[in-house]
């Protein structure tokens, strides 16, 4: 299997890196040295782009010029030690260690009065922004339910009041019915391609009973979540025989200590490539004056991503 890197011109990365600020042992850029850690590994972000002690000011002109003062923690979660890995490349079990500190993570971050969202994202590869190819993610809690997360909550909670049900539940059983979208599933995750999918080879990852949070999941969900994790990623490497670059992000219930029935949790998967390892979607044109159009049908991109199980 070819690395993204290699396609680019560069060489496979190093298990250790002298120069990267998550290797074990290293000092970051502010003086902070990381531990020798054998496992994963969480630290507050260097340059936050939220702060706890950001004042709390707004202005309002006429209803038209709206800001108000965002504060929030902003945190970094290294999968792994080793620099070369991806989670394609880790076992199950090892990604269970990092299931378990997303868990950890949401719960401590959910817990605080200030934070009403914990949101959960890996930028892979450098196509997608990530400046460091160490395996990954980030989590940024804020002081308020930031634009997407807001809209799904919108929809669900006026799914959920008019027909007293989950809206995703819902749509994951005509999902299964039909079949011809879904890519691979084990005993408590699906993963398909959504009916909604802008991006060609977009996915979503649902659990396949109703579990609103992270905080949710038992053991043995926590083992499938894994699994469906290290199978998907393992899919789109194979797509284009590399390292599949992509934004994946975890959407779940606001931490405002308010129920949250309707919510359902679940993981978007946006990857940007098209046709090869070097041709991209772009948003131009009418898809970003009038509304995206699809480059690939949401049924001929499950069928490849499902080819690729027995792919070499």
């Amino acid at each position: 299997m070819r690395m993204l890197d290699e396609i680019q011109g560069r060489h496979f990365q190093p298990a250790y890196d002298t120069g990267c600020y998550m290797c074990p042992g290293n000092t970051r850029a502010v003086g902070i040295r990381n531990p020798e850690y054998l496992t994963t590994l969480v630290f507050d972000n260097d340059y936050p782009a939220l702060l706890p002690d950001t004042p709390a000011g707004s202005f309002d002109q006429k209803g038209l010029l709206v800001a108000r003062g965002e504060s929030g923690v902003c945190r970094v979660l290294c999968f792994s030690p080793r620099h070369d890995l991806t989670l394609a490349r880790m076992s199950a079990a090892e990604i269970r260690l990092v299931v378990d500190l997303w868990i950890a993570q949401y719960q401590e971050l959910g817990s605080r009065p200030s934070i009403r969202y914990v949101q959960i994202f890996e930028n892979r590869g450098a196509m997608m922004g990530a400046s460091n190819p160490h395996p990954h993610c980030q989590i940024w809690a804020s002081a308020s339910v930031p634009n997407e997360p807001s809209k799904e909550q919108h929809t669900q909670l006026e799914h959920y009041t008019s027909h007293g049900s989950c809206l995703l539940c819902d749509y994951l059983e005509l999902e299964r019915a039909h079949g011809e979208r879904v890519i691979f599933e084990n005993q408590h995750f699906s993963a398909l391609v959504p009916f909604w999918a802008v991006w060609p080879f977009e996915t979503i990852v649902l659990p396949r009973a109703h579990l609103g949070a992270m905080s949710d999941l038992n053991a043995e969900q926590s083992d499938a979540l894994s699994d469906i994790l290290k199978g998907m990623t393992m899919r789109y490497d194979r797509l284009f025989e590399i390292s599949f670059p992509y934004s994946m992000g975890f959407h779940q219930p606001p931490t405002d200590g308010q129920a949250h029935p309707e919510w359902h949790l679940h993981a978007h998967f946006y990857p940007p490539l098209l046709r090869s390892a070097t041709v991209r979607k772009f948003m131009v044109g009418y898809e970003m004056l009038g509304t995206p159009q699809r480059d690939i049908t949401a049924e001929s991109a499950a069928a490849r991503l499902r080819e690729m199980k027995n792919t070499p």
